[in-house]
Parts: C-alpha cells; sequence; structure tokens
C-alpha cells in the first residue's frame, strides 16, 4: 500500500485488512492519484485513475442532463472480480474510490467497510487546504518523484 498523505494510510489499511480488496485506488475527481494498493505498475495506476475519473465524470454529465442526482457508487459485477466505484466528499475536496473485489468478498461488505474508510479518512482529513501553486519549472521531475515514492522505486 502507497499513500501520499500520511493521514491517509491507516484507514486505507484498515480497509484493505477487512475488505479483502484486492487493488484499491483513491484520486481526486480530476484524477490525481493520492494512494493505491495491489497496483504492481506504475502505468496501471494512471490507466485506472484516468478511467476511473472519466466514468464519474461522464455519469454525473449523464445524470445531469436527465436530471437525475449524482450516483453514490456504481457496481460491476465480474465472474472472477468486481469492481466498485464511489465518490466521496472529504475536507480536501471530491474524491474517488476504485475498489476491485474477488468472490472472497461480497460488495455489501466492500460497501460496508468503504463507508467506515470515508469516515475515519474524514475525521482524520487535515483541515487546511494545501496552498494552490502555479506548476514549477521542473513538474516533470517532481512528478517522476512523486511516483517512484507511490510505488516504492
Amino acid at each position: 500500500m502507497r499513500a501520499l498523505e500520511p493521514w491517509v494510510a491507516a484507514p486505507l489499511q484498515t480497509f484493505i485488512t477487512e475488505s479483502s480488496a484486492r487493488l484499491i485506488l483513491l484520486m481526486t475527481t480530476s484524477g490525481q492519484v493520492v494512494a493505491q494498493h495491489g497496483f504492481s505498475r506504475s502505468v496501471e495506476v494512471m490507466t485506472a485513475a484516468a478511467l476511473g475519473a472519466a466514468i464519474v465524470a461522464s455519469t454525473e454529465e449523464l445524470a445531469r442532463v436527465m436530471g437525475a442526482s449524482r450516483f453514490a457508487a456504481l457496481v460491476h459485477g465480474g465472474n472472477r472480480q468486481s469492481c466498485m466505484l464511489s465518490v466521496f466528499g472529504t475536507p480536501r475536496g471530491r474524491w474517488i474510490g476504485l475498489v476491485v473485489f474477488g468472490s472472497e468478498t461480497s460488495v455489501g461488505l466492500v460497501q460496508l467497510f468503504f463507508d467506515q474508510m470515508v469516515e475515519e479518512l474524514v475525521q482524520a482529513a487535515p483541515r487546511e487546504q494545501p496552498e494552490n501553486q502555479s506548476l514549477p519549472e521542473n513538474f516533470e521531475r517532481e512528478l517522476d518523484t512523486s511516483l517512484k515514492e507511490l510505488f516504492g522505486r
């Protein structure tokens, strides 16, 4: 498990243990990765983050056009693995959770433990917002460093 924000680590680890999830990705609604578990390559994380953020954005726009409210969670049930995509609020803004789980657990248990993790994240999140900064000149190098830190390489 890797988390860029230290206050995310404990709630995420509890969720991993209790839910038996295989893959987990926490990200902002713009697709910026905050934490991950189970992914072995950075390209997998970046692809999953981009797809997850795009699915949320397109589904919310479709709901708006139809005059419906936002979804709480999307679940795809497969034969061997299932996937849950859920949007939730934190003091740091809206985040997306992408969870892949197998037949050793159920969507009900994953949702229950996910909701508990969200409550813990909301309580643990620092209340002050990080400064909005423009992109530094060495953005690419800092991004590479952050990705290496996220994946422990």
